[in-house]
């Protein structure tokens, strides 16, 4: 009894000692917040709204000295006040999507030339990703500041297939709203622009979908070795995707490449292009819908004179809020 009693009364102190401990010791600290990612895209967590444009004289040269106060960019048709402007200062990310049909097989070896000579001419930070095309379409390179990956895959790979170019560009733009990069985004299809294949999504999900990507599509158009007939079937059938409308809609511009000598050329004045971009940021003005397209129309000061008549400007005609 006494043993227990000895026992009992150790129990009690212990208890004690370990409550006496616990009130005078400090609090335990609270958990970490998560640190935001720094691939977290700035226009979705704080509501940003990020527009790019190209400003040409109507002339078509291109307009490059121009300062913030000299654009007006319209939301529904309500201007915004500017938050962010400036010029090649973001990073940039790239989907390259390349027609790998048939047709195109005279053209591969002068594009593998010029593919990284061509890139060079981007940032450092800037990134790359490969899409390839034929029957079917295919994500070939992650983004990556590495450029000469994008031309040692080309190097390796065969042409042949049909030309799928809707799943193409649709691809691209998935790939680019998913991986959520940051900083501003462009698409570059590189194709004879004559398609054989009508893939799975139509020009309307097609801008849908670069738009929510906010990705412009730039077009460097070759001309490949098609029979006639499929040249008019691929511009006459709404089954195709309409790739000036998208290029509108988007922002984007066509390049075009007469002959093969031409390709480094074009590349590299498209690139150039890409560069000369103006990107613009606004916060809305009041809380805006997510189930459907914003309109945007970007234009100059009135001291410029009238939008479409003295200046034109290439911009994206809407956005979506993720």
């Amino acid at each position: 009894m006494r043993i227990n009693h000895i026992f009992i009364c150790a129990i009690i102190c212990l208890t004690s000692a370990v409550l006496a401990f616990a009130q005078s010791a400090p609090p335990p600290p609270p958990p970490e917040l998560p640190i935001p990612s720094s691939q977290s895209p700035l226009r979705v967590s704080v509501n940003l709204v990020m527009v790019d444009a190209t400003v040409k004289s109507k002339d078509g040269q291109i307009i490059g000295d121009l300062k913030r106060g000299d654009f007006e960019v319209l939301e529904d048709g309500v201007v915004q006040k500017l938050e962010v402007f400036s010029q090649d200062e973001l990073p940039l990310n790239v989907a390259i999507v390349l027609d790998l049909s048939d047709s195109m097989d005279p053209y591969l070896r002068a594009l593998r030339d010029t593919m990284t000579s061509a890139l060079s001419a981007l940032k450092p930070e800037d990134q790359v990703s490969l899409f390839t095309f034929s029957t079917t379409a295919q994500l070939r390179v992650f983004l990556t500041d590495d450029k000469t990956r994008i031309a040692r895959y080309i190097s390796t790979t065969p042409a042949g297939g049909a030309t799928n170019i809707n799943d193409g560009i649709f691809v691209a733009a998935k790939y680019l709203f998913n991986a959520h990069p940051t900083g501003r985004r462009v698409i570059i299809l590189i194709s004879d622009d004559v398609a054989t294949n009508q893939g799975h999504e139509g020009t309307r999900e097609i801008i849908a979908e670069a738009l929510e990507a906010d990705a412009a599509l730039y077009n460097l158009t070759v001309p490949g070795y098609n029979p006639a007939s499929s040249v008019w079937i691929a511009h006459r059938s709404s089954a195709f995707v309409d790739i000036k409308r998208t290029m509108n809609e988007t922002g984007g511009e066509n390049f075009d490449v007469k002959d093969v000598t031409q390709v480094d050329t074009a590349f590299r004045d498209l690139i150039r292009r890409i560069k000369t971009r103006y990107t613009m940021g606004y916060y809305p003005q009041s809380s805006v819908a997510s189930d459907k397209p914003h309109k945007l129309e970007v234009r100059l000061a009135p001291s410029f004179g009238k939008k479409g008549r003295d200046y034109i400007v290439v911009a994206k005609g809407g956005f979506y809020v993720h």
